[in-house]
């Protein structure tokens, strides 16, 4: 950094020097710009762990840094026990979660706003000001006027303090179940300032007057940990230059690499007859510093390409062999910024070790600290480094700049694992019950649930059992999204016997992220590609992306999982699609006893979203009994059967009977409308014989009138197949 020594420091001078300084490099500059020299000045550090230690410095932070805070209040863990389960039974499962409130500072002064928030490596806020895991979050930007928070005040009373000039963040009910029941490591993104990081924005305003005329260019944001003032601006001058000039009314820092068109010429060097100081006779030397380890290799910075995390680009792109100084910058920059900026100051360094003295006659008013110069009888250009009034003349210290342009190479930041910020969506639900699978005793509901949303950012909700109005809750559904969506056409009624390659529909899913594959007939025979259209279970071979979210789904096996009667009907444009892979939710039947509703809330869910069970009673329904058969025989008698069917009972075995998987066997055989017969026979057997005189009555009373069978469960009864139509 450019200075101005002066022998005699507070002393009124005139002369070609102008003003009186004396003041302006007096107690107040001192104070202010070089402090005490103590302390250690700003430093770039690896990403630290927020913590809360007496004695840690807050830092001032300039542009968009990221940093870890430290801990100012906290309370203890919050317990929380959820209760599910139990009945019939069936032991009760108590879940703990627990939550914590603390508050965090993170900056010495005032900052516009704080950005995304990583705990543990891992986004907790996003850029859009979401909240990946539940819990409040209040802001406090350390204006002059800022408002104790609340919370704070419930827990310290009215002698809380506000902070005021301290930004700080209050975290209210973090939940901590992502981080092990613990408070995370956290760190912040800070939004110090609107603008660009400025120069003028870290010196203090001088009542001496002050004049700020060095761009940081590229420099997108920068944390000073503690220190003096001239720690910091030392710090600054190593990658930006500039010059420190008192010899006005003011202090100025201007930039030392504006060069003029035409750059001033030195006068010839004045002699020094009392032989005390260089150069006597030529009122010039010249030295070379050869000591290579001062020019700077590399420089560590705060690289944007990766969040923040300390990034390193050497000069030149290669690193060197034997000790090499790298310079530790707490700054943030893009990594072709910062390449840029170490090539430059490599080569101001080697360059800078040709120093030059030259001792002029008289001082000229045009010459001020950091001024490039051209010397008579030297080539390049020199930069006056500092300068001294003496009895002998002024002597200045001149530094030879580097000829032609920098180096360019391009920077990389390498291989970050950055994490992706995906904003939060709304939870999308659906809910439904299945026939049994087979497996278990088949005596309790397989209620699913379908939890689910249109951006990849959900992290899941948490589901509830609508008891009478009142929710109690089931648990969470996880962060895996269900394939949900529904119809963009129809699809017309089908057969339920053979794959149908002819039939299509389109399906319009819920994200365009979600991918349906294609399967091949031994897969759909194992189950494979099996949605839930409405309340019919298809099969489908063929998945083509038709645009965005629609698919195209085809070769379809319809009526599946003993759904055939509802292949029987349409399925309209706007009916829901649910695939029913590993993804829905089997919920806890003691949990969902009778209810018809489940309900759901995730992050940023206003309300819970409900959703009713469709195909309600599925699972505990026994399936249509087929093939009927009817014979009349001569005498006027007719003899009825079918075949049973079974539920979980999919596979038709052969030379097996099909098992019953019911308490007992037994069917219901009616007349005329099935949930009002105008007769009922109840047999144990799948098969019913009608002597003549009942068919007799039955045709004379009751032509045209249907007669069917119901199998009856142990829980509910099947739908009817018809078996005859009295003539």
């Amino acid at each position: 950094m450019a200075t101005l020594v002066l022998t005699a420091v507070g002393t009124a001078i005139g002369g070609p020097i102008g003003g009186a300084v004396g003041s302006l490099l007096g107690s107040q500059f001192d104070r202010a710009v070089f402090g005490s020299g103590g302390r250690e000045g700003p430093r770039l550090q690896e990403l630290k762990v927020t913590t809360s230690s007496y004695g840690t410095p807050i830092a001032r932070h300039y542009g968009r840094v990221r940093t870890a805070g430290s801990i100012i209040w906290s309370t203890d863990l919050i317990e929380s026990a959820d209760k599910s389960g139990g009945g019939k039974g069936r032991p009760s499962v108590t879940s703990f979660s627990y939550s914590v409130s603390f508050a965090i500072a993170l900056s010495s002064r005032a900052i516009s706003d704080v950005g995304r928030i990583w705990a543990d490596g891992n986004l907790l806020r996003g850029a859009g000001g979401d909240m990946k895991v539940g819990g409040e979050l209040r802001i406090y930007r350390g204006h002059g006027d800022q408002h104790p928070d609340p919370l704070l005040v419930s827990d310290c009373g009215p002698g809380c303090p506000a902070f005021r000039g301290t930004a700080y963040c209050v975290f209210e009910g973090l939940q901590l179940a992502e981080f092990g029941n613990r408070i995370p490591a956290l760190t912040f993104e800070i939004i110090a300032d609107d603008g660009k990081v400025s120069l003028g924005g870290m010196i203090p305003d001088l009542a001496t007057g002050l004049v700020v005329d060095r761009p940081l260019d590229a420099l997108v944001g920068f944390s000073e940990e503690g220190g003096s003032l001239a720690s910091t601006l030392q710090t600054i001058d190593q990658l930006y230059p500039f010059s420190c000039d008192a010899s006005g009314e003011v202090l100025a820092f201007r930039s030392v690499e504006q060069l003029a068109s035409e750059p001033v010429l030195l006068s010839k060097p004045a002699i020094d007859a009392s032989g005390d100081s260089f150069g006597t006779t030529a009122g010039q030397s010249r030295r070379r510093q050869a000591d290579l380890r001062e020019v700077p290799e590399g420089l560590r910075y705060y690289d944007l390409g990766r969040d923040f995390q300390a990034g390193l680009q050497r000069a030149d792109g290669r690193a060197r062999a034997g000790r090499n100084r790298i310079i530790e910058f707490p700054g943030a920059l893009a990594a072709e910024d910062a390449r840029a900026l170490a090539n430059k100051a490599a080569e101001r360094a080697a360059w800078e070790h040709e120093r030059l003295s030259w001792r002029l006659a008289e001082l000229d008013p045009a010459l001020a600290p950091g001024q490039v110069v051209r010397v008579p009888g030297r080539k390049g250009l020199w930069r006056i480094d500092n300068w001294e009034w003496r009895e002998t003349g002024v002597e200045l210290e001149l530094l030879r700049l580097p000829h032609g342009p920098n180096r360019t190479q391009a920077g990389d930041s390498g291989t970050a694992l950055v994490q992706t910020d995906m904003p939060p969506s709304p939870t999308l639900l659906r809910a439904f019950e299945l026939p049994w699978d087979g497996s278990g005793t088949g005596a309790q509901r397989a209620v699913y649930a379908a939890a689910s949303s249109v951006g990849a950012g959900w992290t899941g909700a948490a589901l509830f059992v609508d008891q009478g109005g009142a929710l109690e809750p089931l648990g969470g559904s996880g962060r895996r999204r269900s394939f949900i969506g529904q119809l963009v056409t129809s699809l017309p009624p089908g057969e339920v016997l053979l794959l149908d390659r002819l039939a299509s529909v389109d399906v319009e899913l819920a994200s365009a992220d979600f991918v349906l594959l294609q399967a091949t007939a031994a897969g759909l025979a194992n189950g494979a590609n099996r949605a839930l259209i409405g309340e019919e279970i298809v099969q489908f071979a063929n998945a083509e992306r038709a645009s965005g979210s629609t698919w195209r789904l085809s070769a379809l096996l319809r009526g599946r999982g003993g759904t055939e009667a509802q292949a029987f009907s349409p399925h309209l444009v706007g009916t829901g699609f649910v695939l029913l892979d590993d993804k829905p939710l089997l919920l806890d039947p003691a949990s969902i006893g009778q209810t018809t509703h489940i309900a759901a809330t995730g992050l940023i869910d206003p309300a819970p979203v409900e959703a009713g069970i469709a195909t309600a009673g599925a699972t505990l329904k026994p399936l249509v009994p087929v093939h009927p058969r009817t014979t009349a025989r001569p005498d006027g008698s007719l003899y009825l059967a079918w075949t049973r069917r079974a539920r979980g009972a999919w596979d038709w075995r052969d030379l097996v009977e099909t098992p019953l998987n019911e308490e007992a066997e037994r069917y219901r055989v009616g007349l005329g409308d099935a949930s009002a017969p105008l007769l009922q026979w109840e047999v144990t057997d799948p098969w019913l014989d009608l002597t003549p005189a009942t068919i007799a009555d039955l045709s004379a009373n009751h032509a045209g009138t249907p007669l069917w069978v119901r199998q009856i469960g142990s829980h509910s009864a099947s739908d009817p197949l018809l078996l005859h139509v009295i003539s």
